[in-house]
């Protein structure tokens, strides 16, 4: 392995004791492992994942409690030594050879993420949740959004650790990271690829459980990206509802009802509310 690698992949794994084994072979057969800094973070595994790891080549991280997607991609990157940070899953459902076109890319953009074809394996039940979080991100950013939560990226090092501090632990890393790219205005490029279907265990995303977490994280981007975009029209409708009931009570009962009153001033509430929000939501996006 090089000593100042340019290039680091970041495996994150949990419980991934069936898939890790035959990618990392392939990684290692195919001269990543030599070429690269490979990074496998451990993120609590309780099955013999690290012992899987542990025979590549490749450096093995380890949490001690299980943190989340988010918080091993973050320990990976914040331990690296490459200047060009890639990812993929541990599972088998990324294929490494999509790598080299992923790295030929990163010359040309801040960004670059592996777009699942129509070919592509992806659980059903996900897609309602997939296609709200969709809407509300190209609804915030007001531009078409590529492949949001495509587990397959990268970044260019010196880009990313400033915005660190906004990735969730959580699985929603990939969105969240997408949509702070386009909203800081930093070039995103995008390449085809293949998913399979994941090896071994099932995937932890439940339908149920997570269907809170997607609003949680639907609340949190709204927050955290564009608040004016949901305050200013909530605003606007209270407004305009309070103005046109009021004028309506004056006419035909000669007042301005309290009811009108209220929602005016509910409605101006809202607008200072949202400029608040949005320069909080600045602030926390400012580079260190």
């Amino acid at each position: 392995m090089q000593d100042s690698p340019t290039v680091s992949i970041i495996i994150p794994a949990y419980n991934e004791e069936p898939g890790l084994g035959p990618l990392l072979e392939k990684m290692q057969k195919e001269g990543y492992c030599s070429r690269y800094e490979v990074i496998v973070v451990n993120d609590g595994s309780t099955d013999k994942t690290a012992e899987v790891a542990k025979r590549y080549p490749v450096r093995v991280l380890n949490h001690e409690v299980n943190k989340g997607y988010g918080a091993s991609l973050k320990t990976g990157v914040r331990k690296s030594n490459g200047s060009l940070i890639l990812m993929l899953d541990s599972d088998g459902q990324h294929d490494p050879s999509y790598l080299d076109k992923a790295i030929e890319l990163l010359s040309e953009y801040d960004m670059v993420i592996g777009e699942r074809g129509v070919d592509s394996f992806q659980v059903r039940n996900r897609k309602g949740g997939k296609k709200l979080i969709r809407m509300v991100g190209e609804y915030l950013v007001e531009q078409k959004l590529p492949d949001y939560n495509s587990g397959f990226r990268g970044f260019h090092k010196s880009i990313l650790l400033p915005m660190l501090h906004l990735m969730p632990n959580g699985f929603s890393f990939s969105t969240t990271s997408t949509l702070a790219f386009l909203k800081e205005g930093y070039s995103i490029g995008t390449f085809p690829i293949k998913v399979e279907e994941r090896k071994g265990r099932a995937s932890n995303i439940k339908f149920f459980r997570d269907g809170t977490k997607t609003l949680l994280l639907l609340f949190r981007i709204i927050m955290l990206f564009n608040p004016l975009k949901v305050f200013f029209p909530g605003s606007l409708i209270f407004t305009l509802a309070g103005l046109s009931w009021g004028i309506h009570g004056f006419i035909v009962f000669q007042r301005f009802s309290n009811s009108a009153i209220i929602l005016v001033t509910l409605g101006m509430l809202l607008f200072f509310f949202g400029l608040l929000a949005d320069q909080i939501a600045l602030l926390n996006r400012k580079k260190n």
